[in-house]
């Protein structure tokens, strides 16, 4: 018995197991949700700058093989799969902005075609079409797309495990769609661990499914057994490194149950509206709801939950996973009832409507700082404008984790190199993410008659935003020639004395 028949208000609908095994779905059911949603995400794609995140994302993609490996054995495991995948990706189509986004980009959109392949299967044609052009609406998915970050590849991963597993309970007795579950398991943990909690959808599912046939609680088991031990290391890796990870997280509040979900969505109207929509859900198929409901709302639950003991991991990017879930309740709403064919498009409209101004916010120069950043861009601007070979560079590196000086040199010209004056050695050969500067910057000066300098901030003097020390040698040897305060930062430029 396969888990789509006739709607029953108790179970999911349950059609032959011959209807999807011959993939007669309409294109138009997916092809119009991923449209929609990859013409949101690629419109100015490459227009904010990136943010700290991103900037660690090129600067580990930029490592060799065997030195980004080498960098996770004591850092950032959880999203080395991410690494790896974008390592490869630059190496074919480079580093600009837009390249390091556009798998994101690519893998929002494959989850839109999966928003509406759920929806069609669990509440039929319109409802996963309503789903899937939703799903491309929200403010969230588009922020996300334009993120240099594995978040919308974990959405991806997430959907289409949801997919195997529904294809698994079409025919429980067949192994190897088992086994194709197993794997998607594994690959939502190799991109993030947080994001295995949407098994807790597919346990609320697979619980109502074993009431009738046994087997599936067999078939689900083992997967998920098989998919823990394929994933025990990372697991063991990573949870060695959460000191250094996610130690900056705050232990989460009762309000952080609130607040969680206009941040999801990246938009508290959405929020609200599609969450309202899907209450109104509950009068259509019960499993299926109840699969959607849990898969929707568990995940920050379990994760609120687990964030009150040693380290927390209560941080909404985390769960942007479930947005699908909510995506496909509220198309299962707006297509209940035989006058939901003349509410489609007018929903549709009130909603895009109502998000054009986050839709624009996260279009913005600096929308990936949430109280505004430093101009990274205009500062290797100014440098650009007037930098001469032989020069060299000093950033505040006090900064940001060292963020600033990534943030600098991925906007200027590559072949604008520039002796880092007090770089003793640099995060890559140190196989971590932060860099360590001279113990004495006297002995690190060179010959070099020009120096850039770059500090956060515009104090009348641009030395005083470094260490002392580091002034202190500067000043023995070097005066200000001119400068620049380009978007909350000071550019100098100091040629030597004498």
């Amino acid at each position: 018995m396969a888990l789509v028949t006739a709607p029953a208000p108790d179970t999911v609908p349950h059609p032959s197991p011959a209807r999807h095994d011959r993939l007669a779905v309409p294109v138009g059911l997916w092809l119009w949700p991923t449209a929609g949603t990859l013409l949101l995400a690629l419109y100015r794609i490459g227009e904010p700058l990136l943010g700290r995140d991103e900037l660690t994302s090129w600067d580990m993609a930029g490592r060799g093989t065997g030195q980004l490996l080498a960098t996770l054995r004591s850092v950032d495991a959880v999203v080395g799969t991410y690494y790896l995948l974008l390592h490869e990706w630059t190496g074919v189509f480079g580093d600009t902005p837009v390249a390091v986004r556009l798998p994101s980009a690519l893998a929002m959109a494959g989850s839109a075609a999966c928003v509406a392949l759920i929806g069609n299967r669990l509440f039929g044609r319109r409802a996963g079409l309503a789903g899937g052009l939703l799903f491309a609406l929200i403010p969230g998915v588009s922020r996300f797309a334009h993120e240099a970050r594995p978040y919308a590849l974990v959405m991806l991963a997430v959907a289409m495990t949801a997919l195997l597993l529904l294809r698994a309970l079409d025919r429980p007795a067949d192994r190897w769609r088992w086994a194709a579950y197993a794997l998607g398991v594994v690959t939502v943990g190799l991109l993030h661990l947080i994001a295995l909690t949407c098994l807790a959808g597919h346990l609320a599912l697979v619980a109502v499914r074993a009431r009738r046939e046994r087997r599936v609680l067999w078939g689900f088991g083992l997967a998920v057994a098989a998919a823990a031990v394929a994933l025990s290391p990372l697991v063991v890796l990573g949870r060695e490194q959460t000191g250094r990870q996610s130690s900056w997280i705050a232990e989460p509040s009762a309000m952080g149950l609130v607040d969680i979900w206009p941040q999801l969505f990246y938009s508290g109207l959405c929020a609200g509206a599609l969450m309202l929509l899907g209450t109104l859900a509950c009068g259509e198929r019960r499993t299926a709801v109840v699969f959607c409901a849990v898969s929707a709302v568990a995940p920050p639950l379990v994760v609120w939950a687990l964030s009150h003991g040693e380290i927390s991991y209560f941080y909404f990017r985390y769960m942007l996973f479930t947005l699908p879930a909510f995506a496909v309740l509220a198309g299962a709403s707006l297509t209940a009832g035989a006058r939901s064919r003349w509410l489609l498009a007018p929903v549709l409209a009130v909603l895009a409507l109502l998000t054009v101004p986050e839709q624009k916010a996260l279009r913005e120069p600096l929308a990936h700082y949430w109280a505004g950043g430093p101009d990274y861009a205009a500062a290797a601007a100014v440098i650009q404008k007037y930098y001469a070979p032989g020069d060299a560079i000093v950033y505040d590196r006090n900064e940001e984790a060292g963020m600033f000086a990534l943030g600098v040199r991925y906007y200027l010209p590559r072949e604008a190199r520039m002796r880092d004056v007090f770089l003793e050695r640099s995060a890559a050969d140190r196989n971590d993410l932060l860099s360590t500067d001279c113990p004495r910057p006297e002995r690190c000066l060179g010959t070099e008659k020009r120096i850039w300098l770059v500090v956060i901030g515009n104090e009348p003097d641009p030395l005083n935003g470094l260490p002392p020390d580091q002034a202190s040698a500067l000043r023995a040897h070097y005066t200000v020639s001119g400068t620049e305060r380009p978007g909350g930062l000071t550019v100098a430029l100091l040629r030597r004395a004498g």
